[in-house]
Formats: structure tokens, C-alpha cells, sequence
């Protein structure tokens, strides 16, 4: 008689992977809300949701890198569900009615902080999709470029980019018809793009380098 086969061994799934994609369902729902506050830099304006943007830009790009193109746009679909849960519930709490023993300033303060209009939110959905997507697919391009093993480079590029097509894609689903747009979208870009250059390359040289040495240790 011949011995059972023994049952396949799962391969064991990437530590790297299972850390960054927390992170990444975390920053997707922080980010809405962090947006509700317009921070000055100087004498750039922003709102404050582009720092939590711009990790999840910085994730996934340190994804594509670290586990390839196919598994980084996983992340950003995957990304949709914390995103879409997370405004449902949101909706959800504010049609529920209020305890009349809540603190009287917190009642007032808590629709505008978390409160979005239909036409932001859908605008919100579409312009993550769009640009995270983005910013994937020129990081993975530009690898085989000459600039392919400069890997802060690639991030700072893509992020640039993508970042400038998500302030176009956000403010005209979102102020189309209602308000001048073209100035809004002139700051907006600036402040993005500044903040792509400074910060995107030492995030990602980090994010790089921590998921290699979480893999390392198996």
C-alpha cells in the first residue's frame, strides 16, 4: 500500500503585506474625516485628509514594490470596502437619534465634522479609485525605466501625478456648477505637489524598507 498524500501546506502569507494592508484600511477611513479641517502650511492651504492620502499613495506604491502591480491593485479595491462600510455607518449614527445627555457643543459639531453631501461622497469614491490606481500603474511602469531603481523616485513621480488627477477628478465631481473651481484646483495641486516631493520619498525609503526586513524575519 502505498502512503496518503499528506494535506497541501498554505503558503505562509507575507507579514509585510498583513501590516501594511491594516495600516491602509485605517488611513482609508481616517482620511474623510481628517479632511474636514484646512491646515495652512505657510503659504500653502490643504485639507488635512492629503497627509493620510498620502500614505495610502506611499503604501501602495511600497506594495508594488515589495509584492508586485497585481497585489497592490488588490489593495486599493480591497480599500473600498473599509471606505464604503465606514460611510454607511457613518450615516447610520446620524439618523439615529441623539442622547439628550450628549455634551450641547459635540451635538452641533459632530454632522459637520463627519457629515458629507451625496455629490462629495460619490466624488470622494470615484477620485480614491482613480488615482490610486494611478499612481500603481506609473510606479510599476516607471521601473523599467532609467529612473527604475530609484524607487523614491518612482514614488515621488507617481505621486505627483496621481495626486494632481485626484484634486481634478475631486473638486469637479464635487464644486462642478456650484462654485469657481479653477482656483480651488490651482492650490490644491500646488500644496499636493509639494507635499508629493518632500515627503513621499523618505515615506517610502521607510515603508520599503520596514515590509523587507518584516519578511526577513519570517
Amino acid at each position: 500500500m502505498t502512503a496518503p498524500t499528506p494535506p497541501a501546506q498554505d503558503a505562509r502569507p507575507s507579514r509585510s503585506l498583513f501590516v501594511i494592508s491594516i495600516f491602509y484600511g485605517g488611513m482609508v477611513c481616517i482620511a474623510g474625516v481628517l479632511g474636514v479641517k484646512q491646515v495652512a502650511l505657510g503659504p500653502l492651504a490643504v485639507e488635512a485628509g492629503i497627509f493620510a492620502f498620502l500614505l495610502l499613495v506611499v503604501m501602495g506604491s511600497a506594495v508594488a514594490e515589495l509584492h508586485g502591480r497585481t497585489v497592490a491593485d488588490s489593495l486599493v479595491r480591497w480599500g473600498f470596502l473599509p471606505l464604503i462600510i465606514s460611510a454607511l455607518l457613518i450615516q447610520l449614527v446620524l439618523a439615529l437619534p441623539t442622547d439628550p445627555g450628549m455634551y450641547p457643543p459635540a451635538v452641533e459639531a459632530f454632522p459637520i465634522v463627519v457629515g458629507q453631501g451625496a455629490r462629495m461622497m460619490i466624488a470622494g469614491l470615484i477620485s480614491y479609485g482613480l488615482s490610486q490606481t494611478l499612481n500603481v500603474l506609473i510606479f510599476d511602469r516607471l521601473k523599467g525605466s532609467g529612473v527604475g531603481r530609484f524607487v523614491w523616485l518612482r514614488g515621488m513621480i507617481a505621486s505627483v501625478i496621481s495626486q494632481i488627477a485626484d484634486t481634478i477628478m475631486f473638486i469637479t465631481i464635487s464644486f462642478y456648477g456650484e462654485r469657481e473651481i479653477l482656483g480651488l484646483m490651482g492650490g490644491q495641486m500646488l500644496t499636493k505637489v509639494v507635499l508629493s516631493i518632500v515627503l513621499v520619498p523618505p515615506l517610502i525609503t521607510a515603508f520599503v524598507a520596514a515590509g523587507r526586513r518584516i519578511d526577513a524575519r519570517g
